[in-house]
C-alpha cells in the first residue's frame, strides 16, 4: 500500500503542478489503534509554483479527492497550513508528529515543527479535543458505543489532559498519551486496542465503569483548567517570513 500511496502522490504532483513537501498518515493507523477495515488517511502539505502566489486570482488552499476504496487523500497548501498554525490549530501539530511518513523534506518538516512551538495555545487545543470527545460521547446507544467512537473519546481526552497538565503540544500517539493514566487504566485501554485490531470499526462495546468514571472526571477537569487559561493571539509576521522563505527557495 505504501508504494501505491507514493505513486499516487507523484501523480498528484504532475496533475496539479505542485511539489509535495510532506505527506503522512493522519488517522487511526498513526494514532496507534487501527482496525482491520481502517482507511488509509493520507495527508500532505504542498507548495505551488512561485507565479501562482503572485497572481491576483484567488486560488483554493487545498486539494481533495474522492475516497477510493480504503484510500482517503487530502492536502493543504503551505499558506493554509501556516494560517492554521497561527491559530494554534491542532491538525498541523498532529500531522508533523505522525509515525507513518510517505513523503518528506526533512529540513522543511523540522523547521515547521520548530515554528509550531511558538504558536501553541493550550486553551484552544483543549477546547478542540474536548469538542471531539463530546461529539463521540453523544453517539452512545444505551450502554453501547462503537469501538471507533470510544477511541474518539479516549485519545482526544488524553490529548486535552496533556495540554492542561504539561502545557505543551500533545503527542499524536495514544501510547505516549497513556503515560497520564494509572496502570490499571492503561491495561484497560491496551485491551481495547487489542480488541479494535481484530474488530470492525462499527463493533459495539460497553464502556468499563472505571474508564467511564475517568472520562467524566477528566472532561470536567479539562473544562475547568481551560477556563482559567488566557486565549492567546499570535503575531503573523513570523509566519509571513517563514512563508516567503519557503516559496522563494
Amino acid at each position: 500500500m505504501k508504494t501505491i500511496i507514493q505513486d499516487k502522490l507523484t501523480e498528484i504532483e504532475k496533475d496539479h503542478g505542485i511539489k509535495i513537501l510532506y505527506s503522512c498518515e493522519s488517522g487511526s493507523r498513526a494514532w496507534g489503534f487501527p482496525s482491520p477495515d481502517s482507511d488509509y488517511d493520507v495527508r500532505f502539505i504542498y507548495i505551488k509554483k512561485l507565479e501562482d502566489y503572485l497572481s491576483i486570482q484567488t486560488k483554493k488552499g487545498h486539494l481533495s479527492f474522492p475516497v477510493n476504496h480504503e484510500l482517503d487523500i487530502y492536502g493543504w497548501d503551505i499558506s493554509k497550513v501556516l494560517q492554521l498554525i497561527t491559530k494554534s490549530n491542532t491538525t498541523p501539530f498532529e500531522w508533523l508528529q505522525s509515525p507513518v511518513i510517505y513523503r518528506e523534506d526533512k529540513r522543511f518538516k523540522d523547521d515547521l515543527w520548530q515554528f509550531c512551538q511558538n504558536y501553541f495555545c493550550p486553551r484552544s487545543n483543549i477546547h478542540h479535543y474536548l469538542g471531539i470527545a463530546k461529539g463521540a460521547l453523544e453517539t452512545i446507544q444505551g450502554e453501547d458505543i462503537k469501538i471507533k467512537k470510544l477511541f474518539y473519546v479516549l485519545r482526544p481526552l488524553l490529548a486535552a489532559l496533556w495540554c492542561a497538565k504539561k502545557n505543551t503540544i500533545a503527542p499524536m500517539s495514544i501510547y505516549l498519551l497513556m503515560d497520564l493514566l494509572s496502570d490499571d487504566l492503561q491495561k484497560k485501554v491496551l485491551s481495547l486496542i487489542d480488541l479494535k485490531s481484530t474488530a470492525s470499526e462499527s463493533y459495539l462495546t460497553k464502556i468499563d465503569a472505571g474508564l467511564r468514571k475517568w472520562i467524566d472526571i477528566t472532561f470536567d477537569y479539562c473544562m475547568e483548567a481551560s477556563a482559567k487559561m488566557e486565549r492567546k493571539s499570535f503575531d503573523k509576521e513570523e509566519a509571513d517570513i517563514f512563508f516567503r522563505k519557503i516559496i522563494l527557495k
